[in-house]
Formats: C-alpha cells, structure tokens, sequence
C-alpha cells in the first residue's frame, strides 16, 4: 500500500511539473533539482505538503524569536522556548521527518508557546502569523518571499547554518548541557532574516554564525567525552556475528546507551551504521560487549543494508531515506525523525526512552546477512585528545618528512555518482599525506586500507559530523606546536557537503578564518553568484574540479 501511494504522490507531481507550477521550493541539500531547487518532488522524497508543513514551522520559530528577544535582554525568557526552537529547527533539516501529521503538532505547539509572549511594538507579522489552507507558502512566507536575490541568499546562509547550529545544540541538550548563548544567537539570528536587508550586516551575521557554531561544537565535544569518556583508537570489524541484532544508525550517543543497557541481558547484537560508527571508540559505550561490530556503510546505501540486516532498525537523527515496504515494519524512529508508518520509540515519565519492543522484535529476527563491505575493518577514534596524545609522533614524522600534507576531507556523502570523485583522491593522494575526517564522507575512502605512516593511520577518522570540532583541535594544536597560524600549515581542504550541518561547518571554518577550501560535489544552489563572489574575494573558496587537477592544488 505505501509503494503505490509514493507512486500516486510521484504521479500527481509529475502532473504539476507538466504543467509548469512550483508547487514546493527547496534548495537546502546538495542534492537540488538540476543544482537549482527542488519545485516538485524533493530529491530526499520529501513531498510539496511536507516541504510547505516545514516551512511553516520555520516561519513560526521566527516569529516567536521575535517576541522572545525583549525577554532574553530582560532575563525573563522561558527555556522551554530555547529547547522548542532548537528541535523545531532540527525537525526541518533534509532527511529527519517526512511525517506531515508531526510537523503539523509541532506547528501548532509553537503558535500556543508564541502567542503566549507579550507581543512587542511594530512586531513583524511572523508575530502574529497564522497558517492558511491553501496559501502560496513558497511565495509569502518560504524561500522566494525575499525578493532580493543577495538578501535571500544570505538569509537563507544564516538560516541554514541555524538549522545545524539548532541540531548539533539539541544533543547537547539531550546529555544535560546548556549554554543560553547559543539559543540567544538563534532567536536573534533568526529575527534578523525577517528584518534585516543590510548586506554588511547579514555578512557579519554568517561570520558570527560561524563563531557561535564553534562554540556549539566545543559544547557537544564536552557533552560526549565528560559522558562516554574521550575515544580511543579502535579497529572496528565489520563481518556479522551468528546472533539476531539491531541496527542503530543516526548520531544520538545517548539513545545508543539506553538501548545498550536495556538489551545488555537479551542474547543479542547492537550494531552501529552509518555515523554511529565512533561509538565503538568511547570507553564507556565499548563496554558493552554486545556492542558487536558495524554493518554497511553511509545513509545513501540504506535501503540495500536495511534490507539485508533482518532485524529491527532504529533512525536516532538524519538521516533517513523513505524506506522500502519489506522492511518498514521493523523500523523506529525517535527524537525529531519520522515518517508516517514507522513505529516511534515511546518515552517514559523520567524522559528515558524504553527499547523494549525493538528488543523483543530483534529476538525473533534472522541474524545479518554478509555484505560485501564487511571484508574490510575500519579504524575510528582519532579525536583530538587521541592525536594530541601521539602529537610528538606526529611532529616528528612532519619534521622529517614523512609527512608532507594533512588533507581535510571531512562532511558528507551522498547517492550521486559524481561524489566517485572523493574515492579517487583518496586513492591518488601521495603515499606522504595523511586524511583527517569527520562526517560520513569518510565512507567513500576509509575502507581502502590506505596504510600507515611510522604507525600513524594514513586515515585518521575524527567520528561523527557532530566533531568535527576535534578537526579545529587538532589544526590548532599544530599551528601552535608549529608556532605559525592555521593557513600556513601544511593542510588542505578537500570538504563534502550535504546538508545544513555541513553548512555550520563550514562557516566555522570561515570564522576562523581558513581559507582556499575546495567545497563540493556542487557549491550551493542557495548562494547566489554576488555573495559568492565575496566568499571567492575573502576565504578563496571554490568548488571541485577534476582529480588530476585538484590534486596539483591540494598536495
């Protein structure tokens, strides 16, 4: 019944796209309809309801930050509103929530904590907005409400780098840390893309951005190791035990525990897929004995893995691919992901989540099947505290030349073929140069036995997305050991990038002023040619080009 609804959906689009309507307008991914917006159907499966429920929302959090900020400056701001934002934000990123009924409860709880706020003088109509059946969201209230081209596309920068701000700061939230900085700069950032059309100002606001992205980023890595512990080097295996399992894939440290606990007594397997895979190097989380072993590789390959696991799975945070009818019914969302048919993880009364229906549901499954990626192992743990402690050995090998270039190829991956590209650099890349990673993109290479240098991981894999701040340790650690600043090291920037979080990163990279990174497969379809230019003039940022060419830049 779902496969011949998606293709009613697909048809009804394909209508309007004979008939020339925008009925959608995203062009949030990489992944964009000829690298321009997705107006019918988005690429991620994401459907013209779905897409106007999650622009509504956008819009609503906008408003509230526009009543909430005389309160912030007032110290009398509610924190409710703080975390509300915060997973609003989360819940619009490309591939969390396909579920128009959850995005539609979360749209109206927004308005009921809005409207509740004294409304300001001369208040901006997001204040007092209320959803209209049948309205052109994508004109009035969406992406092409700006009519400026320069103004939107540094709205829609800021908006984006928001967004993964807003989810790297919900996992924060999630192990009990704060910061009410964080939430401060959202809400203000947030107001600024009703009102603000200053192209200095907005320039500043995407600098900023980046700045309180790292700080973001600084939190997260504290929430992780003071929970789990710092990582440890780890050679994860990759060839499925005889014993039922399930799957957990996402980025949600937290939920992996839980259920790590709750099952550790089941007679069954945790694996981890996706960016769940530097689990396996935090001491307080490899305890667990069951915690057996990885299975398959990054988010574009799921319906082939899900398919082939046999047990339940479990999507803790982005990102989900729509999944296939012969495996939907042993799926689970939780946390700001969802899609309609796939069972939630309920929550009990002390805000734990209770695992045991997966449980029960695994006991019953066939174990894995063999995937072809399982003959290689892969190495993870190579956060800052990890390098740092082997920085001596690392100096030395720099110093004698056994090392004559780091390349930073940290961020996403994703189902296009041209993202081959990542593959082939790592491969071409000379046999003195060592990749540091963070993000999924590392799936494109960190199963190609790149070898070592003096014993140092000719791959050093930071984890998830979520530390990519271990990369900013790291490079600053050496340009201090170095004494030189962080554009003269021998490091380049190679960086995939799909969705918002990717966008965070980047601009905190920009903030901290590095310059010539290579971005890629295909620079944003949001930035328009303007600002791009100024990013061009300032960092000497640029997209892709050929292997052979890229590489004379690179090392």
């Amino acid at each position: 019944m779902v496969y011949f609804l998606k293709l009613f959906i697909i048809f009804i689009c394909w209508i309007h796209s004979i008939e020339g309507d925008i009925i959608m307008y995203c062009h949030q991914c990489e992944e964009t309809m000829k690298g321009i917006a997705c107006d019918k159907l988005g690429m991620c499966g994401k459907v013209a309801e779905v897409a106007d429920l999650q622009d509504t929302l956008v819009y609503i959090t906008k408003g509230i930050a526009a009543k909430n900020l005389p309160l912030i400056e007032k110290g009398t701001a509610d924190p409710k509103i703080d975390t509300f934002i915060a997973q609003a934000l989360f819940t619009t990123l490309t591939n969390v929530n396909f579920d128009p009924d959850a995005i539609h409860a979360m749209i109206e709880e927004g308005i009921k904590l809005r409207d509740a706020l004294p409304l300001p003088e001369n208040a901006h109509p997001a204040a007092t907005y209320i959803p209209k059946k049948g309205e052109d969201v994508v004109h009035t209230i969406g992406v092409l409400a700006d009519s400026d081209p320069d103004v939107r596309s540094l709205h829609e920068i800021i908006l984006y780098g928001l967004k993964g701000m807003a989810a790297y700061y919900t996992h924060c939230l999630a192990l009990g840390y704060e910061d009410p900085a964080i939430p401060a700069f959202l809400q203000k950032a947030l107001n600024a893309t009703l009102t603000e059309t200053s192209i200095d100002t907005l320039i500043a606001l995407v600098t900023e951005c980046g700045s309180v992205g790292v700080t973001t980023l600084a939190l997260l890595d504290k929430a992780h190791t003071e929970a789990f512990g710092h990582p440890k080097a780890t050679i994860v295996s990759r060839i499925p035990g005889g014993r039922p399992g399930i799957l957990i894939t996402g980025h949600d440290m937290h939920d992996l525990h839980q259920l790590l606990e709750q099952s550790k007594d089941a007679g069954i397997d945790i694996y981890t897929h996706g960016e769940m895979l530097p689990a396996h190097g935090y001491p307080k989380l490899s305890v667990y004995s069951h915690l057996a072993k990885h299975y398959g590789g990054s988010w574009p390959h799921q319906k082939t893995e899900f398919e082939t696991f046999n047990g339940p799975i479990i999507v803790t945070t982005n990102c989900l691919v729509p999944p296939a009818d012969s495996y939907i019914s042993r799926m689970y969302t939780t946390n700001e992901t969802g899609f309609p048919g796939i069972a939630r993880i309920p929550v009990k009364p002390d805000g734990k989540k209770d695992f045991s229906a997966v449980i029960e549901q695994a006991k019953t499954c066939k174990p894995p099947a063999f995937l072809d990626s399982a003959n290689s192992n892969l190495v993870t743990g190579y956060a800052h505290d990890t390098v740092v402690r082997i920085a001596d050995t690392v100096l030395n090998a720099v110093q004698s030349g056994a090392v004559k270039r780091f390349i930073v190829m940290a961020g996403c991956d994703g189902r296009r073929k041209e993202r081959e590209y990542y593959t082939e650099i790592a491969k071409a890349l000379p046999q003195d140069t060592i990749i540091l990673t963070a993000g999924c993109a590392k799936f494109r290479y960190n199963g190609l036995d790149l070898g070592d240098i003096g014993g140092i991981p000719r791959v050093l894999d930071a984890g998830q997305c979520n530390d990519s701040y271990s990369l900013v340790v790291i490079a600053m650690e050496l340009a201090k050991a170095c004494n030189t600043d962080i554009n003269s090291l021998p490091i380049s920037y190679d960086i995939a990038w799909y969705e918002q979080k990717a966008v965070l990163v980047l601009l905190c990279l920009l903030s901290l002023g590095v310059q010539n990174i290579i971005l890629g497969p295909k620079l944003p379809a949001f930035v328009s040619p303007n600002v791009l230019k100024v990013l061009i003039d300032t960092y000497h940022i640029r997209g892709i080009g050929t292997v052979e060419d890229d590489l004379k830049t690179i090392v």
